[in-house]
């Protein structure tokens, strides 16, 4: 038995393929990582392994449909992040047994350790799972396209650092919540980082020719067809306004941009 156990989960939310990877870390006792849904597959995997703890690396639908179920069928301590007991609750329906913090380690019964790492940006309360196998990166990190960072809970310099904290700390693989496991760790990280900073430069260049309100300054800031995704796409520049206007790049009231 692998000590790593990845299955892919169908969600029926927004997601790269429309599955989130659902992972258990350790072969008795295991850690039950982002239970998107309860499925046949991960029903066998749990009543083979056992599972001793259930987390989740941030609180979004396509991460924690299952966690009610899996907790109330296996009895496993729930984890929360510390200071988003009532986020989790609210997403999950379930009270958190346990907080962790950055450091703390979660160990499964045949020894498999991982220790969490904040990693804000995507969402506020995102962690990564660092372990000896690599890092589960939950959606910091796709192999393939780029991953959401929109206003309301995105914040892109956060991102970009959590980012750049996976580049250092230099996994052997990360395990992604969505897609196939990454091994080309720092490429894949540093293709993500030129993707925001060259998006970013093309908010800022509309804001400086003139462009003010979010609509057109989406327009200006895309190069495809992007009606599909408007949403997200407004979201995304949105945020980039909101990093700008931080280091005083831009002036941005979330209705009108102009250059400083």
């Amino acid at each position: 038995m692998e000590p790593v156990c990845n299955l892919p989960v169908s969600v029926a939310t927004y997601a790269p393929e429309g599955t989130t990877n659902a992972f258990l870390i350790g072969t008795s006792g295991a850690i039950l990582v982002d239970p998107a849904a309860r499925t046949d597959a991960l029903d066998r995997e749990v009543a083979q392994r056992g599972v001793a703890h259930i987390l989740v690396t941030h609180t979004h639908p396509d991460h924690v449909g299952g966690v009610a179920s899996y907790a109330e069928k296996t009895g496993a301590a729930v984890w929360a992040h510390r200071g988003r007991e009532e986020l989790f609750e609210q997403a999950t329906g379930v009270a958190p047994d346990r907080t962790f913090i950055e450091g703390t380690t979660l160990t499964a019964e045949s020894g498999e350790q991982i220790i969490i790492l904040d990693t804000p940006g995507h969402a506020r309360d995102h962690v990564a799972l660092e372990s000896t196998h690599g890092i589960f990166s939950g959606d910091l990190v796709v192999k393939e396209g780029s991953v959401v960072v929109a206003a309301g809970e995105g914040d892109v310099r956060a991102y970009l650092t959590s980012l750049r904290r996976l580049v250092a700390r230099n996994p052997p693989r990360l395990y992604p919540g969505h897609g196939e496991v990454i091994e080309n760790v720092r490429e894949t990280c540093e293709r993500l980082i030129r993707h925001r900073l060259e998006r970013e430069q093309r908010v800022l260049a509309a804001v400086r020719a003139g462009t003010t309100t979010l609509e057109t300054i989406t327009d200006d800031a895309y190069e495809k067809d992007i009606s599909a995704v408007r949403s997200l796409a407004e979201g995304t520049v949105a945020a980039h306004l909101e990093k700008l206007a931080v280091e005083h790049k831009v002036r941005w009231d979330g209705e009108r941009a102009s250059p400083r």
